[in-house]
């Protein structure tokens, strides 16, 4: 008879909720388990996500600064070429890198990993089949569901990973697309977008609703759409597709633009229209598991599913899939098994795009506030306008408070331009402790730097921007 383990906690899944829960429950003196079946540790965000596609944005945009940017500083370059089959492996490195990082991490923390494909049973019981065949039983006393999301498919349109491609696909083609159209006008169709564009493709966006990036502030999707049309992007928004297929080498794409049939074909589609969660190893109907109406798992603000001692974070869950946001749900969750009073909140969840300019935002939009029916006052400040900016050559974009218009409390703050994926953190912290505009245009800005244009756009807000 298989002998049954008995951690503390086992959490299934070892993606960045799952490992960062891992990883704090053990801090936090519980016995833990993170089961995972792929073979390295990381989730869709560490493997084929997030930092793969960082690594391919950050070369290309290296690419595209030789090749068109830098003799505006004097440099000059010739005949600018570059290695696909390197620039593939050098982004295969840096995923390697971190991935044998969450490893350490384990050991150093104590975290057994179980390497495995785990099945959730009734009673708490959990089941790792590893690749051999073997099965490891495990009865915690917590669960921690962790299991992630996939990518959406169009029903007429099923990934190949060929020509009709997923994220995964978009971050390893073996050659440059002639023309690459992207299916949704979000954050990842527009970064892996980018990538190939700056690459030699030839991008075309559709997007479904009125603008790409939507749900941002409007400013910001005016901005964006100027920026990536000078760029060579062909956008289409407001477009429906209806249809498509593979023709040999060929994809068509059937769609409906301003109430007229339109076909759009290319050698390679990005189809980018969302994520969904995947519950692998958990029977949701047999166990009696709640689920929302779009096939998340149902729980409260501690993270607590109706299941006892089971708690759900990250992708599975539903909202903002965000690799950041899927990790502080983790600690929520390891900070309640431990007994402490925790609690998750999303009001200060920021956003970023990882485009060239970058857009990050946080808090409310413009429109959301003043739906809200809230007196406001908004404080808005260009990169132009920015000393350090322009000895970069980066004057771009601008960074935009919504502010009460009584106490000054930051309601929502949207950036777009150079850097702003780490400029927005101080606003996130000020939203944190309910800070106002006046808190951060008090706070005194190193100069020369892009972080002044946040106090500025701040100041702007109070009426007293000084360098516009």
């Amino acid at each position: 008879m298989t002998e049954t383990l008995t951690p503390d906690v086992v959490v299934i899944g070892g993606g960045p909720g799952g490992y960062v829960a891992s990883i704090r429950a053990a801090q936090l003196g519980l016995s833990t388990v993170c089961v995972e079946m792929d073979r390295t540790l990381g989730g869709t965000c560490v493997n084929v996500g997030c930092i793969p596609s960082k690594a391919l944005l950050s070369s290309s945009e290296h690419y595209e600064f030789a090749r068109l940017r830098a003799a505006e500083h004097g440099i000059d370059y010739h005949d600018v070429t570059f290695d696909l089959a390197r620039m593939m492996k050098r982004k295969d490195d840096v995923v390697a890198q971190n991935t044998k990082g969450v490893e350490f991490l384990f050991k150093k923390n104590k975290v057994t990993w179980a390497r495995g494909f785990g099945t959730l049973l009734q009673g708490n019981v959990v089941e790792v089949r590893a690749d051999d065949g073997t099965v490891t039983t495990y009865a915690p006393r917590d669960v921690i569901l962790a299991t992630g999301s996939v990518p959406v498919e169009l029903p007429f349109l099923k990934f190949d990973e060929e020509r009709v491609v997923s994220n995964v696909g978009a971050l390893k083609l073996p050659e440059i697309p002639r023309h690459l159209i992207v299916i949704g006008g979000g954050a990842i169709g527009l970064e892996l977008g980018s990538v190939w564009r700056r690459l030699g493709a030839r991008v075309t966006v559709i997007e479904l609703m009125p603008t790409i990036l939507p749900g941002n502030d409007d400013d910001i999707t005016k901005e964006a759409t100027r920026v990536f049309k000078k760029q060579g992007m062909d956008i289409h928004v407001g477009t429906k597709i209806t249809g498509g297929r593979r023709e040999g080498d060929q994809v068509i794409i059937e769609a409906e633009e301003n109430g007229a049939p339109a076909t759009f074909t290319a050698d390679c589609v990005l189809v980018s229209i969302g994520r969904k969660p995947a519950l692998y190893g958990v029977d949701a109907a047999a166990l009696g598991l709640t689920l929302g109406v779009r096939g998340e798992i149902a729980v409260d603000d501690q993270l607590r599913t109706n299941l006892p001692n089971v708690f759900a974070i990250g992708d599975a869950v539903g909202g903002k899939l965000l690799a950041h946001k899927a990790e502080e749900e983790g600690m929520i969750a390891a900070e309640v098994i431990a007994g402490r009073p925790a609690h998750m909140h999303y009001h200060n969840m920021p956003g970023v795009v990882y485009t060239w300019p970058e857009v990050a935002t946080c808090g409310q939009t413009e429109a959301e506030v003043k739906a809200s029916g809230r007196a406001y006052r908004v404080g808005r400040f260009p990169f132009s306008a920015n000393g350090r900016a322009r000895s970069m050559n980066e004057t771009g974009g601008f960074v935009k408070f919504i502010v009460d218009a009584v106490t000054g409390e930051i309601l929502g703050c949207h950036m777009i331009g150079a850097n702003v994926s780490d400029l927005v953190s101080e606003v996130v912290l000020a939203m944190e402790y309910r800070g106002t505009a006046e808190d951060v245009g008090a706070t005194v800005h190193a100069h020369p730097t892009l972080s002044e244009v946040v106090k500025e756009a701040a100041l702007g807000a109070l009426g007293r921007a000084i360098h516009i």
